[in-house]
């Protein structure tokens, strides 16, 4: 009896076996069940028809489940034909034993679709984005793609997992714009989509090594990184530039190649409102250039900037919806494409305020004009800036130049509305050829304090302008003190022991104590008052050497010696001066001996270049209005010559000056025929030769033209300064 059963069992247990490798690999094929799938699919969607092949009744030995297959099918989709290649239901075991089969799970392969054909079908679906995207952008492509549909009962769709590829398609994002070569593997189910591998090519840019991800819950999320190689420049980078709008130094002339590693998260409400974002990319841009449209123009470098060079540059950016944005990047930089030097740039962007942290090489020749320093092109300097902006403030925690012994550090200066606000300290120390020219601090607290041993001055005078209407220390108001050891002024004179008392309100001084030694028992001597009622000031200098105050001024070059006197009263933007120098000589001006050479006063022109022509007195009376100079007379008189003139120079450079000029011995006999008491008579007598020239100079800086023309009588004017200037006393 056992045996009997043993046998049985063995039977039983082969025949099962063999039944189960049959439908594992060749199957059963019936066509009972073909009605019973396409009437179960239909009876959900009115819109979709499936017309299948004969069926094999198979097993599937790793889910353990029975499955229908059939190949070469075909669905009807709203009346577009969609060819698949294998179709598998599978069907639950027990709804076969009841005759009321239930359909599981339905696995669709299709057959790869062209492009169109899929528009077609989305075409009749609800409206999306991404269906407008495909319809309206995507030109070509073929698709290749997995469905399984999960049911409950009544055929009612659990979920479902679409697998597949795009491949060879192409299309443009605007008119200029395409792309092409574009392929990717996608996978999605009822909650995220992820599609990888994306691959594709543009003007000048190669996607690769790309993913994308929809997240489904109760916001929306996508994340995506991505590889892109760019390699931009010229007619490429012009398609663009409607991208860059706010970007103006972007233009066609920029270049780029560079890979960039890009990493995005979004996150979306479910009206598909941005909830919060974040943008990061990393990568190297081997060239960067860009090509200013306007030349920027700097105060210290001796050349505007019309271009930027970039080279080997490695970045991370970062930008998202917290307002916490910023750049970190590192290289080498070139303004003229050959000397590159290192720079290091961290940037931060906080809602509107602006953290920089700015580390770089310079090679340039720079200009420091106000303590007359200048780097020569061959060395390399450093530069340090540590700052902050918030709208219309601008903080410098920190600014450090150094180059050899050179060095220069500013901490904590505050702008306020392109104003000066407020400082902490300055630290200079400089030198040229081993000789220290600058060894001073500046400091800001309760009063100004400037202190040191040496401050090379040569070229302060191009910043001593108290009608500039460009204050910007408007909002300064403090007391001064200066203390210097020692002062270098220009034609290399020296002023010692300075010291200044002084006044500022509103950015200019308005009160001045100031004493200097020029040695050898010479002094300057400046001095300011306000009259608080008229607002008012007056300004007195006294120099017993007028050479450092006057060698800003191309009209003084070339004159020696003398006592100077000057006199000013300020009111707002306009000042009336009085500038008086006594016995001095002019020796080698340009200006002088090319007029007294055109006169042809020969024997005075060689005086000029030579020993100097002496002058027993010089009186400029003089108004300035708003940078506009009216010269209203000048009158100087020496023993060899007088000359009186009048003229003007406006805010572009343009000089116009007219006068006369006489020899003395002419001007001497003229007045010895002028009676003491009476009327002036102007003598006109035959034989007694020219009196002099009348002469006129316009032109702007560099370009003035010069003529004269022989006079034989002498103005009512030049006349009545002659005999003021007779009856001086010796």
């Amino acid at each position: 009896m056992k045996k009997f059963f043993l046998t049985i069992s063995i039977t039983l247990i082969s025949f099962l076996f063999l039944v189960i490798l049959i439908l594992a690999t060749i199957g059963y094929e019936t066509d009972k069940f073909n009605k019973i799938i396409s009437e179960k699919i239909s009876e959900n969607n009115k819109n979709i028809s499936l017309k299948l092949a004969k069926i094999k009744f198979k097993f599937d030995i790793y889910d353990l489940k029975l499955f229908l297959e059939t190949k070469n099918s075909e669905i009807n989709y709203y009346n577009v034909k969609v060819p698949i290649e294998k179709v598998k239901t599978y069907l639950n075991f027990l709804s076969l034993v009841n005759s009321k089969p239930k359909i599981d799970k339905i696995d669709l392969s299709l057959k790869e679709i062209d492009v169109d054909k899929l528009k077609k079908i989305i075409i009749k679906t609800k409206p999306s984005s991404l269906n407008s995207l495909i319809v309206n952008r995507v030109i070509k492509g073929k698709m290749q793609m997995n469905l399984e549909l999960f049911f409950q009962e009544n055929l009612k769709l659990e979920n479902f997992i679409l697998k597949g590829s795009v491949s060879k398609m192409s299309g443009k994002f605007k008119e200029k714009l395409k792309f092409k070569d574009t392929s990717f593997n996608f996978f999605a189910d009822s909650s995220d989509i992820i599609i990888k591998n994306i691959k594709s090519s543009t003007v000048g840019v190669n996607i690769k090594d790309g993913s994308l991800q929809f997240i489904k819950g109760k916001d929306i999320k996508i994340n995506s990184e991505f590889t892109s190689e760019i390699n931009l420049a010229g007619d490429d980078i012009k398609r663009y530039l409607p991208m860059f709008k706010n970007l103006n130094f972007i233009n066609q002339d920029t270049k780029l190649i560079a890979n960039i590693d890009n990493f995005i998260k979004i996150s979306f409400d479910k009206t598909f409102k941005v909830i919060d974002y974040e943008y990061n990319n990393k990568g190297k841009a081997q060239e960067l250039s860009f090509k200013f449209e306007k030349p920027i123009k700097n105060l210290f470098l001796k050349d505007n900037i019309n271009d930027l060079f970039l080279k080997d540059t490695i970045f991370d950016t970062y930008f998202n919806s917290y307002k916490k944005n910023g750049l970190n990047t590192s290289g080498t930089y070139s303004l003229d494409n050959k000397n590159f030097q290192k720079f290091n740039l961290k940037n931060n962007f906080i809602n509107k305020d602006l953290l920089l942290d700015l580390s770089f090489d310079i090679q340039d020749e720079i200009n420091f004009d106000l303590i007359n320093y200048k780097k020569e092109k061959d060395k390399v300097a450093n530069i340090n800036i540590d700052l902050k902006r918030q709208k219309n403030f601008l903080q410098i925690k920190r600014f450090d130049y150094s180059e050899n012994k050179n060095v220069i550090s500013i901490e904590n200066l505050e702008i306020d509305k392109d104003k000066f606000s407020s400082l902490k300290k300055i630290k200079v120390k400089t030198y040229h050829k081993d000789k220290i020219k600058n060894d001073f601090t500046f400091e800001f607290g309760k009063k100004i304090i400037i202190s040191g041993n040496k401050y090379d001055a040569n070229n302060l005078n191009k910043y001593f302008n108290t009608t500039n209407n460009n204050n910007y220390f408007k909002n300064l108001n403090k007391d001064i003190d200066i203390d210097l050891k020692y002062i270098e002024t220009p034609m290399s004179k020296k002023l010692n022991n300075f010291k200044l008392i002084g006044v500022i309100e509103k950015g200019k001084f308005v009160k001045i104590m100031s004493k200097g030694d020029f040695g050898n028992n010479e002094y300057l001597d400046i001095s300011m008052k306000s009259d608080e009622k008229t607002k008012k000031k007056y300004l007195e200098i006294y120099s017993d050497l007028p050479q450092p105050l006057l060698s800003n001024y191309s009209f003084f070059k070339g004159l020696s010696g003398g006592i100077l006197t000057f006199s000013s009263i300020i009111e707002k933007d306009s000042s009336t001066s009085k500038l008086i120098i006594d016995n001095f000589k002019v020796i080698n001006a340009p200006g002088v001996v090319k007029l007294l050479s055109l006169a042809d006063f020969g024997g005075l022109a060689d005086l000029a270049e030579g020993e100097g022509l002496s002058f027993d007195k010089m009186e400029i009376n003089l108004d300035n209005e708003k940078g506009f100079l009216r010269l209203n007379e000048l009158y100087a008189v020496g023993p060899s010559i007088s000359v009186l003139m009048e003229g003007y120079k406006d805010q572009r450079g343009l000089t116009s000056l007219k006068g006369t000029l006489v020899p003395a011995k002419n001007l001497n006999k003229l007045l010895s025929k002028i009676p003491v008491i009476g009327k002036i008579i102007i003598p006109d007598e035959i034989g007694e030769g020219l009196f002099g020239v009348s002469f006129k100079m316009k032109g702007l800086p560099g370009e003035i033209k010069t003529s004269i023309n022989p006079i034989k009588t002498l103005t009512p004017r030049f006349i009545t300064k002659a005999l003021e200037k007779s009856k001086d006393p010796k």
